[in-house]
């Protein structure tokens, strides 16, 4: 298979553990319908929303979308805005928080673990 479209109004919704106030879809990858090595996922944060400090179970990477996120990592934080992007290694302890009024969107890009 080639070419494999995944419409948004079709896009798998989950629900991850750790996460509170996010509403992940599966783009591509991580489930039956679209098998592969690499998973997209789009991820909706309210305000007040946060994936919970926790490792990272493979590289990811991270590009926002819409809106403001606050990465946390290591005693560091950092703000990404529309387009930013960051790349966490595997292990890499982590927490997404959206401190502001207004929703976020990012993707997330990820290897798919067998």
């Amino acid at each position: 298979m080639g070419m494999q479209v995944t419409r948004l109004a079709d896009a798998e919704p989950f629900d991850p553990p750790g996460h509170h106030g996010v509403g992940p879809v599966r783009l591509q990858g991580g489930h039956g319908a679209t098998p592969g090595r690499v998973s997209v996922v789009l991820s909706h944060y309210l305000p007040g929303g946060e994936a919970q400090m926790a490792p990272q179970p493979a590289e990811t990477i991270y590009v926002l979308v819409a809106g403001e996120l606050v990465m946390i990592s290591d005693g560091a934080e950092e703000t990404l805005h529309p387009f930013d992007s960051v790349r966490f290694t595997a292990g890499t302890v982590r927490q997404v928080v959206n401190r502001t009024h207004l929703p976020a969107s990012m993707l997330v890009i990820r290897p798919v673990s067998r």
